[in-house]
C-alpha cells in the first residue's frame, strides 16, 4: 500500500506492507485524512530513525475487516479516527498511556490502518469524507478547551487571536451554538470575513490596538493557541477574574509574566491539550444536534502530500488541509 514515511530523516511516499488486525483490532480503508500542524514538526522529533514511521493523526475510512474479538463495528461501516490515543473517560489531565496517533504508532496518512475498536467512531452520515477525516484532533482540542477547561456559557464573550486555524473554525462554531459572543483577530482582511460568515460577531486586525478594539467589550475567555506572541495582549484585554485556555504555542513557548499584576486580577490559566474519547463522544452529538460541518479549505492527492505540508506551513489556509486518499 502507498504510505507517507518518516525515515532516516526524510519525508517519503513509498510502498508498505499492509497492516495485519489483532484480535481487538479494525482494518480501516481510508478515505481521507487531515493534516495537523503536529505533523509538519514531527521529523525534528523523529531524526535519523531509519524505521519508516507513517505519519498522519486524523482520518476517516471504511472498515475492510474486523478481529476476532470485535464486537462493535462490521465490515463496510463508515469509521472515523479517534487520534487520542487509550484517553477513554474524561479526566483533568491525560493518562500516563496517552499518546497522539501518528507517533510512535503508525498514522493515517496512507491506504489502509490497523487500528484498536476503541480508537473509532461511527462516521456522521450528513458529512462528506473530507469533512468526516479532517475533524477529529481539532474539533476535539477545540471542545476541550472550550467547554471542559473554558467553561463556556450561554452569554460570555469569547475571545480568540487568530481566525484560521482549525480549532479556530471549530472554536467559533461551537461558542456561536451555545449562545456566546466571539471575537476573534487576523492580520488577513480576507480570514476576518471568513470569520465573520461562520459565526465570528467582530473581527479586528492582529496588529490593531486591541485595549482600543475593544474598549466596549467584556472578555470572560480567552483560548490562545499562539503562544508568547500574544499571551500578555490576550491577558490586557481579559476581564478581571476571567479564563485564559492555553492549547498550543505557534510562536514562543516562553512568555514574561508579571505576577503581581496576574495576581491581582485574579485571572485564571488553565491549560488543555486534545480530550478523552467520553469529550469526542460529546462533541460528535454537538456538532449532529446543530448540523455542524467542518471548514475545509483544500484537499490534495495523497502523492501530494509535501505540497500540502508546504499549504499550511504558508498559514495561508482558513480552516483543514485535507488529503484525499482513495476515491
Amino acid at each position: 500500500m502507498k504510505a507517507f514515511v518518516m525515515e532516516s530523516g526524510e519525508w517519503k511516499l513509498k510502498n508498505m506492507e499492509e497492516p495485519v488486525t489483532k484480535a481487538e483490532e479494525v482494518l480501516v480503508s481510508l478515505k481521507t485524512a487531515g493534516i495537523n500542524r503536529r505533523d509538519l514538526g514531527l521529523i525534528k522529533r523523529y531524526g535519523d530513525n531509519p524505521e519508516a514511521l507513517i505519519v498522519g493523526s486524523d482520518g476517516a475510512g471504511i472498515v475492510e475487516s474486523v478481529g476476532e474479538d470485535v464486537v462493535d463495528f462490521a465490515t463496510g461501516d463508515e469509521v472515523i479516527i479517534n487520534p487520542a490515543l487509550r484517553w477513554h473517560t474524561n479526566s483533568e489531565a491525560p493518562p500516563a498511556e496517552f499518546d497522539i496517533l501518528g507517533m510512535p504508532d503508525h498514522g493515517t496518512f496512507a491506504e489502509k490502518i490497523a487500528i484498536s475498536a476503541e480508537q473509532l467512531e461511527k462516521k456522521p452520515p450528513y458529512l462528506s469524507w473530507a469533512e468526516a477525516g479532517s475533524l477529529a484532533l481539532s474539533a476535539l482540542t477545540g471542545y476541550r478547551a472550550l467547554f471542559t477547561k473554558g467553561q463556556l456559557k450561554k452569554g460570555d464573550t469569547l475571545f480568540i487571536p487568530g481566525a484560521g486555524s482549525g480549532v479556530a473554525t471549530f472554536l467559533i462554531q461551537f461558542a456561536k451554538n451555545e449562545g456566546a459572543r466571539v471575537i476573534v483577530t487576523s492580520r488577513s482582511e480576507e480570514k476576518r470575513q471568513h470569520a465573520k460568515r461562520i459565526g465570528a460577531d467582530l473581527a479586528i486586525p492582529t496588529d490593531s490596538d486591541w485595549l482600543k478594539e475593544l474598549a466596549d467589550e467584556t472578555i470572560d475567555l480567552v483560548i490562545d493557541s499562539v503562544g508568547g506572541a500574544t499571551f500578555n495582549r490576550s491577558l490586557d484585554i481579559l476581564k478581571k477574574g476571567g479564563r485564559i485556555v492555553i492549547f498550543g504555542a505557534t510562536t514562543e513557548d516562553t512568555v514574561d509574566l508579571n505576577l503581581r499584576k496576574f495576581f491581582y486580577g485574579q485571572y485564571q490559566l488553565v491549560g488543555s491539550t486534545m480530550g478523552s474519547r467520553e469529550e469526542l463522544r460529546a462533541m460528535l452529538e454537538h456538532m449532529e444536534s446543530f448540523n455542524m460541518r467542518p471548514v475545509v479549505d483544500k484537499a490534495f492527492p495523497l502523492d501530494q502530500v509535501e505540497e500540502a505540508f508546504d499549504y499550511l506551513a504558508s498559514g495561508n489556509q482558513f480552516g483543514k488541509v485535507v488529503l484525499n486518499i482513495s476515491e
